[in-house]
């Protein structure tokens, strides 16, 4: 069986890059997935980039490297966002 593994980033204005917020393998990953779903924050599944975040210090920047591909992420998060708020 496969151990989950989780991280959480928090971008706000005025910060240089997202910070990773938790980080996780396993029940740590599961409390994350839950926090998520109890407050309502959209959840990408991206292996790849769980496994580089895992490597970054919890209250840290990302690092460079990972700038275009958390942009993505946090562009298609705010697309979900916005179509979630029109429905309601």
């Amino acid at each position: 069986m496969k151990r989950r593994k989780a991280a959480a980033l928090k971008y706000e204005t005025g910060y240089d890059a997202p910070k990773v917020t938790a980080a996780g393998v396993g029940i740590i990953a599961e409390k994350i997935l839950e926090k998520a779903d109890e407050n309502e924050v959209p959840v990408v599944y991206n292996k790849e980039l769980a496994d580089l975040l895992l490597n970054v210090d919890v209250g840290s920047s990302i690092p460079y490297e990972l700038y275009d591909v958390v942009a993505e992420v946090i562009a298609y998060v705010m697309k979900i966002d916005s179509n979630l708020k029109k429905e309601r």
